[in-house]
């Protein structure tokens, strides 16, 4: 049972240390749901506590990588809108036709 906390609570912390704005905020709510839920579901069984602690770490690692990947998305469309555009005559390195 402490092996399961600890490794549920060494999950938890490292994915909380993600970079992104969307990452960070999916953590905290998948966490908080998987919590909610994994009590609920764990309280039928009369493992309230482990139910919250697994459904918590399941929880903030789903909402990591969803707000991970929103993060990366919306990096990526920031990036196509704001892309450097050469005119013609010009090499991919940036130096002109001569």
């Amino acid at each position: 049972m402490k092996t399961l906390i600890l490794s549920l609570l060494a999950v938890i912390s490292i994915s909380s240390c993600a970079t992104g704005p969307n990452a960070q905020t999916g953590s905290v709510v998948g966490a908080l749901g998987g919590a909610a839920v994994g009590g609920i579901i764990g309280n039928q069984s009369g493992r309230g506590l482990e139910g919250a602690l697994i459904g918590g770490g399941i929880g903030a690692l789903g909402g990591n990588a969803i707000g991970n990947s929103q993060d990366q998305r919306n990096n990526q469309q920031y990036n196509n809108r704001h892309q450097q555009r050469r005119p013609a005559g010009y090499y991919p390195n940036g130096q002109p036709y001569y």
